[in-house]
């Protein structure tokens, strides 16, 4: 029999604890002296040869080549959003990093990035974290930091546009390698990790990087391209998942080296460019040469190995050869300024490299981006932009527009060919296990439905298990487990929320709850 004390006014619930296509780069990181370099096209490509839109994904019934599993990781085994995630340790894997955490999880291969290909190392994830929380935006998760900590765009030097010099490769690599860093993000309640590239763009320590870098994870890592003993934890400032942006603080790091950046307006036709990123997550900045052969291009990306989807406007075009691990990276003119942050290409295995020819790769403008980290650092939250981290409960939902909990739980089951299981007092999972589908569900008609309680969370202490149903969450209606996420996403830790959910005997309970510390979404 669960304790209900927590139910109706009076206190609330905390957690126990709180606290290979042509042009395809070479996969030898180490590129010496003498190393002969890929030029540029001669000539770009006219823009009427491109369309408006540009959609990448794996080919309708194709299996994803597994180099390009997405570093933002999808839905499996039928489960969607889970709602409750605590800090932990680093990844495992690349030497140099944190030891990985006992839990079992797969290793990263290959880093991030999207699908046009998202470029980001790789992971695989039980869902997009529904949290249960509510709550209004707050700035002071960017505290000690400010907007005029965050540079603005300079004029592109003279000569680096598209009649300038070919551009010399080891010159820019050597201006702009000492403000990158390898970024490792742990997704411990996917049970893998995640690689991407950031780039600094403050002495102490601000970093710009995609936000499906370091969406999913739980805590965060980085370390200097230019010193791999140079190591840091990173804080997240604040997320765009609409623009994909995200800014991030490295903790403790002091007179460090950034980026110099140019004008994206500035950009035209022809320039040529050299994209720099932790390609396939072995760490390091792997250049790649190129041009800019379209400009304001808007492309539909999908992660691979994920349901979900973006769409990104006004992104720079190259041929330069991006590969998975790129995503956050530099993309920068012969002068060494940084014009656009990489963020896609297509697949190896997608129709369009071959009908174009060749790699498509995509960077956001560097104005834009850095506009978005602006906000971020002066703490002002909008419709696409989100401050610190989200809160959340610890609840794992199904993946199910349904919003009988009984469908829900049969397209559990359908979708991940899951047991069923038995529900009870202390029934939680650790995040990187899968949960059986609930045997039994509580009689409610409609709500989400908690096919997994995590461990040490908010939901455990205030007695939820598998089968329970959640219909509201701080007076707004859940209706089905994607409601559930959208209610949640605006939440931030220590939220005070009240939800109302239904138990397996049918009994309606009212329960404030502390949020804790959820993973970047």
């Amino acid at each position: 029999m669960r304790d209900n004390e927590g139910d109706g006014a009076g206190g609330w619930w905390e957690p126990p604890g709180r606290g290979s296509h042509p042009g395809r780069r070479d996969e030898n990181r180490d590129e010496g002296a003498g190393t002969s370099w890929p030029g540029p096209d001669a000539t770009p490509a006219p823009e009427s040869d491109y369309p408006d839109t540009i959609a990448f994904g794996s080919p309708s019934g194709s299996a994803a080549d597994p180099r390009h599993e997405r570093a933002r990781s999808g839905n499996q085994g039928g489960y969607g959003d889970q709602g409750g995630y605590r800090s932990q340790g680093g990844g495992g894997g690349a030497p140099g990093w944190p030891a990985p955490d006992p839990a079992p999880r797969r290793s990263a291969r290959g880093g991030r990035l999207l699908v046009y290909v998202a470029v980001a190392a790789v992971a695989a994830s039980i869902g997009a974290g529904a949290t249960v929380a509510f709550g209004e935006h707050r700035a002071a998760q960017t505290a000690g930091v400010s907007s005029s900590d965050v540079p603005g765009p300079h004029d592109n030097a003279s000569g680096s546009g598209a009649s300038s010099a070919p551009l010399n490769p080891e010159t820019v690599r050597n201006k702009v390698d000492p403000g990158l860093v390898d970024i490792r993000s742990n997704l411990t309640y996917n049970g893998e990790t995640a690689e991407g590239t950031g780039m600094i763009i403050s002495s102490s320590g601000l970093v710009l990087t995609n936000n499906h870098v370091i969406d999913q994870s739980t805590a965060v890592q980085a370390r200097l391209v230019t010193s791999s003993a140079q190591q840091f934890s990173a804080r997240v400032l604040g997320y765009d998942a609409t623009h994909d942006v995200a800014l991030l603080q490295l903790q403790g790091a002091l007179r460090l080296t950034p980026v110099s950046f140019g004008n994206s307006s500035q950009v035209r036709l022809g320039t040529p460019v050299l994209a720099l990123g932790n390609a396939e997550g072995h760490g390091g900045a792997k250049p790649a040469v190129g041009i800019i052969n379209a400009l304001d291009r808007s492309i539909q990306a999908s992660d691979e190995g994920s349901d979900s989807t973006e769409n990104l406007n006004h992104m720079l075009q190259t041929n330069a050869p991006i590969e998975q691990g790129d995503s956050g990276g530099a993309l920068a003119n012969n002068a060494g300024q940084v014009i656009g942050m990489i963020t896609a290409a297509n697949t190896g295995n997608s129709s369009q490299s071959s009908s174009s020819g060749g790699t498509l790769g995509f960077a956001i403008p560097i104005n834009s981006a850095l506009a978005i980290a602006r906000q971020i650092a002066a703490g002002q939250p909008s419709a696409t932009v989100h401050i610190g981290l989200p809160g959340f409960l610890g609840v794992q939902v199904a993946t199910s527009d349904s919003s009988d909990p009984q469908q829900q739980a049969a397209d559990a089951a359908q979708g991940g060919h899951l047991g069923r299981t038995s529900a009870g007092a202390g029934s939680c999972s650790t995040g990187s296990q899968q949960s059986g589908v609930p045997a039994r569900v509580a009689p409610i008609a409609a709500g989400a439905l908690i096919v997994g309680v995590l461990c040490n969370s908010v939901a455990q202490a205030a007695g939820m298990v598998p089968g329970d149903v959640i219909t509201s969450v701080s007076g707004q209606p859940v209706t089905t487990p994607g409601s559930l996420s959208t209610i949640t996403g605006n939440s931030h830790p220590g939220d005070v929320v009240s939800v109302l959910w239904v138990s397996l005997d049918g009994i309606e309970h009212t329960t404030k709850m502390r949020l804790d510390a959820g993973p970047a979404r």
